[in-house]
């Protein structure tokens, strides 16, 4: 056999070949694409499992409503009235909370009158399975007074230039009574203390750190001139001079106290909350006041998982 007779039969053994090594390969992608993806690891399935878990359970919300007392640090309020040529600083002031009575509580919540007592609200949700962790929003619906009767040492530029001076309504009536609201965003922890786990009698420790805004409503005399914001049902918040409240400041916070389950999903809740507050920018005649502010606060609540 010649050498161009093998070549010739070679090429033709070759063209024969060529459409079932074709086929061949074809299937093989296809065999490829069909397997299946990854399966993922034990790890990772335990966690999604956990987190969907978390997410979906029942009683995995929390809703509470609580009355509570403030007290509160002496502090300097320094006030700004640039058209009366006023910038001065009360040093030193002693405030106080401004309470309702219980009737009047009861008669406000009956009334649907939120704003009336020293309340706290409270709605959370739980991130884990075991109901040890939540974020939650807090509403401190506190109250402060600048308290009558007491001396107090002013520096800088007063009227007729005093340097001290007796706390009257006149003078230097200055009250967030209306609300010196903490809107705050809270990460909470409970750690079981005693009794059946999720169940009535389960007694658990509970502590809160957050932080959020200020949103005071300022009714105040300096010196003779009250300061007018509102009214309440057409400037209720948050931004214009005259609004009912103004975002004016910060907080930030630590709580801690026990939670205790009485029935089903209901529970009761004490604890001792210690705040810092800055305020800058609040309302007063023709002018702004600014404070800083220690606050320790008492709040008994009630509540209910959902």
């Amino acid at each position: 056999m010649t050498t161009t007779t093998r070549k010739t039969l070679i090429l033709a053994a070759l063209l024969a070949l060529a459409p079932c090594t074709a086929s061949w390969a074809q299937s093989v992608v296809i065999a490829q694409n069909a397997q299946p993806a990854p399966e993922a690891t034990p790890a990772a399935n335990a966690v999604t499992t956990k987190f969907d878990k978390a997410i979906n359970n029942d009683e995995n919300w929390y809703f509470s409503w609580g009355y509570s007392r403030q007290q509160y640090a002496p502090s300097d309020i320094r006030v700004s009235q640039p058209e009366l040529g006023n910038d001065f600083t009360i040093r030193k002031a002693k405030g106080s909370d401004f309470p309702s009575s219980v009737g009047d509580t009861i008669s406000s919540l009956f009334n649907l009158d939120f704003t009336n007592p020293q309340e706290n609200i409270r709605i959370g949700k739980f991130l884990n399975p075991e109901k040890t962790f939540a974020v939650e929003l807090n509403i401190d619906h506190s109250k402060y007074n600048v308290d009558y009767g007491q001396t107090v040492a002013v520096d800088g530029t007063a009227p007729n230039g005093i340097t001290s001076m007796v706390v009257t309504p006149q003078n230097f009536n200055y009250a967030l009574h209306n609300g010196l609201n903490h809107i705050m965003i809270n990460a909470v922890w409970l750690h079981r203390l005693r009794g059946p786990e999720q169940k009535p009698g389960d007694l658990q420790l509970i502590s809160r750190v957050g932080a959020g805004i200020l949103l005071p409503h300022a009714d105040n005399v300096i010196f003779g001139n009250a300061n007018e914001v509102g009214p309440k049902n057409e400037n209720v918040c948050c931004f214009k001079k005259n609004d009912w409240w103004q975002i004016n400041g910060w907080t930030a916070g630590v709580e801690v106290g026990l939670r205790y389950r009485v029935y089903k999903s209901m529970y009761v809740e004490l604890t001792n909350k210690i705040a810092y507050g800055v305020l800058r920018g609040v309302p007063v005649y023709k002018g702004t006041a600014d404070q800083e502010l220690w606050m320790n606060e008492q709040v008994l609540s009630a509540g209910f998982l959902f």
